[in-house]
């Protein structure tokens, strides 16, 4: 039976293949570099969904929502699995799953008051903020910055941990300085994703805001009604 790909089935894959990537690591190094490999699947995934979108012409807000979550489950996935392994610090999961949480809010926000995800209705007003968030190189960026990241920590757990890391024993030195790369990669990544979301949050919360007010102007002429 021959499958017709659409966007949304290739994010519910790219989503799979990510659970698959992260369960291979920690279980030899020949299951951790399966798990890069596999890592890298997903990424390109994630190219292909919004190629298919565009050639297509099968954009819609639910396939958008899709990817985005289908973004937050991979990227959360993979910074807890290493944190918990000590690979990165703690805060790391925890500033991706803040910032995804926080932003994913503020526009669903802003889709209930009729702004759009993109066009002349979209919450992002400015060209510095759409090219900063939803821009093809800043996603291109994005997902190669993870993509890298990710790859480097799996290669490291398979080269250099473990009972049979595959480039035996290392000097402090060697060791540091590889330790070095993988927490500098892993912070600019966060710092890349909490750029990219400053946008959504500043927008988000001025529009929270004008709700809000307009909430209690609500409230206080009710209560003078009484």
């Amino acid at each position: 039976m021959r499958i017709s790909w659409t966007p949304n089935k290739v994010t519910l894959l790219r989503v799979l293949v990510g659970f698959l990537a992260v369960g291979t690591f920690g279980h030899g190094a020949w299951m951790n570099l399966l798990g890069v490999a596999l890592t890298v699947c997903a990424i390109a995934l994630d190219a292909l969904d919004g190629h298919l979108a565009r050639k297509k012409k099968m954009a819609t807000p639910v396939g958008a929502q899709l990817d985005i979550l289908g973004d937050r489950i991979i990227e959360n996935m993979f910074f807890t699995y290493f944190a918990v392994v000590g690979m990165v610090s703690l805060w790391l999961p925890m500033l991706f799953f803040a910032r995804g949480a926080a932003t994913d809010f503020l526009r669903a926000l802003a889709l209930r008051a009729g702004h759009s995800g993109w066009g002349a209705g979209a919450m992002l007003q400015s060209s510095l903020a759409r090219a900063l968030v939803a821009s093809r190189w800043s996603r291109g960026l994005y997902a190669a910055m993870k993509c890298v990241c990710f790859c480097y920590l799996g290669l490291e757990l398979a080269l250099t941990r473990g009972p049979v890391a595959l480039l035996g024993p290392l000097s402090l030195d060697m060791h540091a300085a590889i330790r070095a790369g993988a927490q500098t990669l892993a912070w600019m990544t966060g710092a890349f994703c909490v750029v990219r979301g400053l946008p959504v949050l500043l927008e988000g919360w001025r529009l929270l805001a004008s709700n809000l007010a307009a909430g209690n102007g609500g409230e206080a002429a009710r209560g003078d009604a009484g």
